[in-house]
């Protein structure tokens, strides 16, 4: 069995320093120690929450080009859209079929959302947000991953794509890999400009593929405490010295831990952070724009993907049917 790594990152919203440092990043250089990586954008999955179909394909574009402008290369790797992989979704029914309700009770998406609610728990709550980890668990069985890269808080994930897995080949036969999640040990939450884990929803973003005046302008607004300069200030829990240690060497972040005990200025801080900041994504901004304007490229380049993951997914999507017995007539 192929070790097969797979990741895709939903297209909602513009790329930012998360997305980078939480799952491209990794994921680029999990891939080498894998015998295949697939990487995809998971635009179903954006429509679950996201209903402006101008942004959906925005995001498509922009997270493309994020992920190619930091170093995906398409001739080793399968890159492509999910939506442009149909097999995905008529597995995503078949595994519907074989899911327990109470499995996609206990998922902690749909018992946030439902906490929201008072006197109807259901109160918007849609079919898609209630089962979409079904449709994640095709994403990764139809080609049988066996390592899926997430953050900490996505591991109920894979527990529950293990779960649906184990059910379809108890009831059937041994068709599914169970897929083993990957955190590394150092990753952490990557936190946004207000404190909190920086996400599209929260719009406490720092962009990726931004002009360096955005981005020094987004770092400037980061949530900090008033101490005055001269004042030590505590790095343990601070979002500019949590996002500096992400992009800094072990001496560097050394240097600035004792920079904090000297009490240095939060102006001084956030121009130390930028600086860091933009000397990695400064290669990532240049690939970026000269992208940009080759949209003929990445439609080219999600296509061939589709075409070379289509091979995999039909065959083993034949297979699933022989064992459901939807077949030929004998």
């Amino acid at each position: 069995m192929k070790k097969r790594i797979l990741t895709g990152i939903t297209t909602t919203g513009t790329p930012h320093i998360g997305n980078y440092l939480g799952a491209i990043k990794p994921a680029l250089k999990l891939a080498n120690d894998f015998d295949e990586s697939f990487f995809f954008l998971a635009d179903y999955h954006a429509i679950i929450k996201n209903s402006n179909n101008n942004d959906i394909a925005e995001s498509v574009k922009n997270i493309a080009l994020a992920w190619l402008a930091s170093g995906l290369d398409s001739k080793k790797s399968f890159f492509y859209r999910q939506s442009d992989v149909p097999e995905i979704l008529e597995l995503s029914w078949i595994l519907n079929c074989v899911t327990a309700k109470g499995l996609m009770n206990r998922s902690h998406a749909y018992k946030a959302a439902t906490a929201l609610n008072s006197s109807d728990e259901d109160k918007g709550i849609t079919m898609g947000l209630f089962s979409y980890p079904v449709l994640m668990a095709a994403d990764i069985l139809l080609f049988n991953a066996t390592h899926v890269p997430v953050g900490a808080d996505q591991i109920q994930h894979i527990e529950m794509t293990r779960d649906i897995a184990g059910r379809f080949n108890h009831l059937y036969k041994k068709t599914f890999e169970l897929p083993e999640a990957v955190i590394q040990a150092s990753q952490k939450i990557i936190t946004g400009t207000d404190g909190r884990k920086m996400s599209k929803s929260y719009g406490n973003i720092i962009p990726l593929l931004s002009t360096e005046k955005v981005l020094k302008k987004s770092i400037a607004k980061i949530i900090t405490n008033s101490l005055e300069p001269g004042v030590p200030k505590d790095p343990t829990d601070c979002s500019v010295f949590s996002l500096y240690s992400s992009f800094a060497s072990k001496d560097e972040i050394k240097e600035f831990e004792q920079q904090y005990a000297n009490g240095i200025s939060w102006g001084d801080a956030k121009g130390k952070l930028f600086e860091a900041v933009n000397t990695e994504v400064t290669p990532v901004r240049e690939k970026y724009m000269s992208l940009l304007s080759d949209t003929d490229l990445i439609n080219d380049q999600l296509s061939d993907g589709s075409k070379k993951v289509r091979e995999i997914a039909k065959e083993m999507l034949d297979s699933i049917r022989q064992s459901i017995g939807i077949s030929s007539i004998r």
